[in-house]
């Protein structure tokens, strides 16, 4: 098998939570480049609506759905549609997510607990829904999306929320068990840990607290609309069939500090 066809993804049947907008939004296009069927869904799903209709343009198929992913039925209603259309499921990516900026001297259990909900349960409940039917395929590839927030301490000054880093870790040490628990199944589980980028959630920090953080950057910029492209595209395929349990980091070199 030559390099392309390692790389190539066509007739491969993905699904992308919270893929309406910011970095899922990239994940979803970068699948369909490289010739994925593409399942999106979050909780607004006319965003969802637009990213799949720009996706059918390149010549593939996409569905779009409204799911909360802490709700168990709305992610089988998901998980359930898209083997009726397409008869499988190859790849999931977890990357919807929730933060909340306070100390943690004063952070709410309210949001603590939403935070929690979404970046670690729902993680948990979409990658059990769909690896049932990865299971019984005998084959599929799960990405989990960390953050470099999950393996270090952050600096107050620009990230001060620590229910956001507690729920990365947590998808770090889930993603090496989930993978040893499924090898078995031919069901690869990674992750990837993005640094800065530029994205909703990530407006206050960069607007407010940009310089510091740059300095902290051995690539002097914030990830761009680009550069998850192809850390995606290399987990989701058969390039990456002998790695499992991992993290890349896509990151500007923070985390080689």
């Amino acid at each position: 098998m030559d390099v392309h066809s390692l790389f190539d993804l066509r007739r491969n049947v993905a699904i992308v939570t919270g893929g309406g907008i910011g970095l899922g939004q990239q994940i979803a296009m970068a699948l369909a480049e490289a010739g994925c069927n593409v399942v999106i869904c979050s909780r607004k799903v006319e965003k969802c609506e637009e990213v799949a209709h720009e996706i059918e343009k390149m010549g593939v198929r996409a569905l779009a759905f409204r799911c909360d992913i802490a709700n168990g039925e709305e992610i089988e209603l998901v998980v359930n549609e898209t083997v009726k259309k397409f008869g499988k499921i190859d790849i999931l990516v977890n990357n919807a997510g929730r933060t909340w900026g306070s100390s943690a001297e004063e952070f709410p259990l309210e949001h603590w607990n939403k935070v929690l909900e979404v970046n670690v349960t729902g993680t948990f409940l979409f990658s059990q829904r769909a690896g049932r039917v990865m299971i019984n395929q005998k084959k599929g590839k799960i990405i989990n999306m960390a953050s470099y927030a999950g393996l270090f301490g952050s600096d107050p000054e620009y990230m001060d929320a620590i229910a956001y880093n507690t729920s990365k870790g947590a998808i770090v040490s889930f993603t090496k068990d989930l993978a040893v628990k499924w090898a078995k199944y031919n069901v690869n589980v990674n992750a990837i840990a993005p640094g800065w980028f530029a994205t909703r959630m990530t407006k206050w920090s960069l607007e407010n607290k940009g310089a510091k953080i740059l300095d902290r950057l051995p690539i002097k910029r914030f990830g761009g609309e680009n550069d998850l492209k192809g850390a995606v595209v290399f987990l989701a395929s058969r390039a990456s069939d002998y790695i499992t349990g991992q993290v890349l980091c896509v990151d500007g070199g923070l985390s080689a500090w």
